[in-house]
């Protein structure tokens, strides 16, 4: 087991050391040439950019402390801190949203006179394509190694290609004759930039606030009721991250049963829900008499 958790994190610190790369390259060549030209929109998404590669760092530490094996402070683990850094992805997003909000107002009055080229379209459109590949191959992984960190920071990068398509109407928008459409244009990115940081605590707080991590509790019940000597199930209670769930519930057996074989069949519930639904990481199974007269319970 600990064998695959670790495989787990160095698959997901791989993935956000190439990410953060790419990030990198692209947020300097918006910024390089939007200085240039000086387009702010195209700036403003630069630095956008840049708070991407800023978020794979605080990915990568996230994961870092999310790696640590299980101890006497921490008995389910440290999983957690990578849902909970993704909460710093989020925060970072509002920080990036709030500056640009402050430049497009003061572009709106106070002009500035941009100036637009070959060039920076094809930046534009170069980069636009760099985010998507990114953000389809770390939302992929993301979602393959069920790893909150991952897909919170693709969906930075996904906003990264709206406003990147923001930008390219601000630039057709400037060529038009039309510079005011550039911080337009940057107030519009910050909206993207804001309902992505919110998609992201949203996801979050169900995880911290141990909202139930298995909607389908018939499941679960199916899987205990399978288990010889189970008589009736109920109070079924799940939370956690999509990888790690932890379950709770109360086995009915026949009140006949000695402890020893109680035991064992409390032993057997816990097995078969990890072997069919392998996301489950800790049960706990609280095991009661059940009389004859006994109705089931839910």
């Amino acid at each position: 087991m600990e064998k695959i958790v670790k495989n787990h994190f160095d698959r997901v610190r791989w993935v956000l050391i190439i990410v953060l790369i790419l990030n990198w390259a692209v947020a300097i060549a918006k910024i390089v040439v939007g200085m240039l030209t000086r387009v702010q929109s195209m700036t403003a998404d630069g630095f956008h950019s840049l708070s991407d590669g800023t978020s794979n760092i605080i990915g990568l530490i996230g994961i870092a402390l999310s790696s640590q094996p299980v101890d006497r402070d921490h008995p389910y683990g440290h999983k957690k801190y990578e849902t909970f850094f993704s909460l710093g992805i989020a925060a970072l997003l509002l920080l990036v949203a709030f500056n640009l909000v402050r430049e497009g107002f003061g572009r709106l009055f106070h002009p500035a006179n941009p100036e637009v080229n070959v060039i920076s379209f094809v930046v534009m459109i170069v980069t636009m394509l760099t985010n998507y590949l990114v953000m389809k191959y770390e939302y992929n992984e993301g979602k393959n190694l069920r790893s909150d960190l991952l897909v919170a920071d693709s969906m930075h990068t996904r906003a990264d290609i709206y406003t990147s398509f923001s930008v390219i109407i601000a630039l057709i928008g400037i060529k038009l004759g039309f510079p005011i459409i550039d911080p337009i244009a940057t107030l519009v990115i910050s909206v993207f930039i804001v309902y992505a940081a919110f998609e992201i605590i949203k996801d979050a707080s169900k995880i911290l606030c141990d909202t139930v991590a298995i909607g389908d509790s018939e499941k679960i019940s199916s899987v205990v009721l399978s288990v010889k000597g189970v008589k009736a199930c109920h109070k079924i209670r799940t939370r956690g991250r999509p990888d790690d769930i932890c379950v709770d519930l109360h086995v009915q057996v026949d009140s006949g049963m000695n402890l020893e074989d109680a035991h064992k069949v409390s032993f057997c519930v816990e097995s078969e829900l990890k072997k069919v639904i392998p996301e489950v990481s800790d049960v706990l199974v609280h095991i009661e008499p059940k009389k004859d007269q006994d109705t089931p319970r839910k």
